[in-house]
């Protein structure tokens, strides 16, 4: 079974930064593509940015030039890196790849 478990959420000001990490019990982060997705209360759930296994990445426009998705040395895990965060960002943050999704982590930017 595979298992996609989220950290590195919390609350932070206007401004601040946050990275989020996003890990797997296997390789499969490693060989596909890895989305990361965010939920607002009363939202729908939006993608915020991706990576293909060969390294592509691509963002919302909301998101373009502070946030950076990316893979680690580690094995098996995803990073987002959010910087300039503005209130708008806040939202439970999800690991997405295949059919799998994590449980989700918040974040919440103060203004």
């Amino acid at each position: 079974q595979v298992q996609l478990v989220e950290s590195g959420g919390g609350l932070v000001q206007a401004r601040g930064s946050l990275r989020l990490s996003c890990a797997a019990s296997t390789i499969i982060l490693n060989i596909n593509t890895v989305e990361w997705y965010r939920q607002a209360p009363g939202s729908q759930r939006e993608l915020v940015a991706s990576i293909t296994s060969g390294g592509r990445t691509n963002y919302a426009d909301s998101v373009k030039g502070r946030f950076t998705i990316s893979r680690g040395n580690a094995k098996n895990t995803v990073y987002l890196q959010m910087n300039s965060l503005k209130p708008e960002d806040t939202a439970l943050y999800y690991c997405h790849t295949l059919v799998f999704w994590g449980q989700g982590t918040q974040v919440t930017v103060s203004s």
